[in-house]
């Protein structure tokens, strides 16, 4: 049960992922566009030089839940990797629960009001020629959280799944500097 339950919320994290990478490839497309037409057809865009912010905040908010399920995150690993998997997933169960979820709780019920404010004011860009309804992408901040409260879940049972032996560790994957 909690195997299949673990593959549940690791396909929704691939899909936060996948997304990220499309929304990447598409502020390649949208930079490039934008660079041939400003230093060779002298035809700038704010709304394209905006869009390319946006874009690079949206891969950024779509990828975090993408990066927890994938173990891609930052962590300090002097301690870490010396420890046995059982007390690895024990560490990343005890973090996910006591830093993790209750920080993403209080990221979305703290900016709720700033998308609501955004809505309400019908905030829009301050450069003329920017984009309209900036509180569409105010409201990736609680969305992605919750995305990550998500992933997250998933983390804690993959790791559950590890500390009853119900599943084998991942291996860990040498780092390229």
């Amino acid at each position: 049960m909690l195997l299949r339950l673990e593959k549940i919320f690791d396909r929704f994290s691939d899909l936060m992922g996948w997304i990220a990478g499309a929304l990447n490839l598409l502020m390649l497309l949208n930079v490039f566009y934008d660079a041939i037409m400003r230093y060779f057809f002298s035809r700038g865009s704010i709304a394209l030089q905006e869009m390319e912010w946006h874009l690079f905040a949206m891969v950024f908010l779509f990828g975090i839940a993408y990066a927890l399920k994938e173990d891609g995150h930052v962590r300090v690993d002097v301690i870490y990797d010396r420890l046995s998997p059982r007390r690895q997933a024990i560490i990343n169960i005890g973090g996910t629960l006591l830093l993790l979820l209750p920080l993403s709780v209080l990221i979305v019920e703290g900016s709720v009001w700033y998308v609501n404010e955004a809505y309400s004011s019908g905030e829009v860009s301050g450069d003329p020629g920017g984009l309209p309804y900036r509180w569409l992408i105010k409201f990736l901040i609680p969305a992605s959280f919750v995305f990550l409260i998500v992933s997250a879940i998933g983390f804690v049972i993959r790791n559950i799944n590890i500390l009853l032996g119900l599943k084998e560790p991942p291996e860990r994957r040498a780092e390229v500097l």
